[in-house]
């Protein structure tokens, strides 16, 4: 019971990171480095707190994927902020779920797995959902916001976050705890010369709030939120991960209409429930895998 809360908790956590990134005004490179930096520092506290250390061995042998994945990690929330900011949190979060989708596209070349009819339909229903989101009612620009444009940016950060879960496939010997903590840094070290090259380094001109809210978002929706999220996992089924995780996107659309007001029209919530749908059946057919020893096709 424990664990469950644990992770009801987390997806509470995740689900509101939308409306404290719009609160802060920064760029999304500059918050997503602030992210990694934050979030890789409590979790590295938090490591020697619990005497959690990495093997050495481990980490040189998956030093090259590890880079690469952090790097797709720091771009992924670039693009994921930059959605919060063109279009409403809960089309960006409905986008961002398409990561499953592309995942399942990708795996009969990436892990040479069978494109099976289910995956099909469920790949289809995700379309037709996506399709039904970014309807001329809702696509386009509307105030200062560009719907298209921030779905656009969406699928952009799902498509990394896929790349990532693909790429965790290869790594090996190392847990979740360790890889995720390896990837923050890497993600931080990656960004770090892009934001010299732009000279967005100059955060002097920052207000309390926006401090604050920078640190609740390192801290708390990283930091804590992943260390929470592995130590809930271990004790927890397959199953009850996979339909505990999607009080993620619900509670992110929940959120955002009642402190931003944003709500969405009867038909984009027929396609949000396409998109989460054909994520949900592709998780199930993931853990039949699993129970059958294949490869699964998505990962934490």
């Amino acid at each position: 019971m424990k664990g469950k809360w644990c992770l009801i908790l987390t997806m509470l956590i995740f689900g509101s990171i939308g409306v404290f990134v719009k609160k802060i005004d920064l760029s999304s490179s500059e918050i997503a480095f602030l992210r990694g930096v934050i979030g890789s520092v409590f979790l590295l506290i938090a490591s020697f707190l619990v005497k959690h250390k990495p093997s050495l061995q481990a980490l040189k042998a998956n030093a090259v994927l590890l880079l690469l994945s952090g790097a797709a990690i720091g771009l992924n929330w670039i693009f994921l902020f930059e959605s919060f900011r063109y279009t409403t949190i809960s089309n960006a979060t409905i986008s961002y779920y398409f990561a499953p989708i592309f995942v399942m596209i990708l795996a009969p070349w990436v892990l040479k797995e069978k494109l099976t009819s289910t995956k099909v339909i469920c790949i289809v229903m995700a379309m037709i959902g996506l399709y039904l989101i970014v309807n001329p009612g809702s696509g386009g620009t509307s105030g200062s916001m560009n719907h298209t444009l921030g779905i656009f940016y969406g699928l952009l950060a799902a498509a990394l976050y896929a790349s990532v879960i693909l790429m965790n496939k290869f790594i090996k010997g190392l847990s979740g705890f360790e890889t995720t903590l390896v990837q923050l840094m890497a993600a931080a070290l990656v960004l770090l010369p892009y934001l010299l090259w732009k000279g967005q380094l100059n955060f002097t001109e920052l207000n309390s709030t926006a401090i604050l809210f920078i640190l609740i978002l390192g801290i708390v929706h990283t930091g804590l939120a992943y260390f929470l999220y592995f130590t809930s996992i271990q004790k927890l089924k397959g199953q009850t991960i996979a339909v505990l995780s999607y009080i993620d996107p619900i509670s992110a659309v929940i959120i955002a209409a009642i402190f931003l007001g944003e709500g969405m029209t009867v038909i984009q919530m027929i396609g949000g429930v396409l998109v989460l749908g054909s994520t949900f059946l592709s998780e199930k057919l993931e853990l039949k895998l699993e129970k059958k020893g294949q490869s699964p096709t998505t990962s934490p």
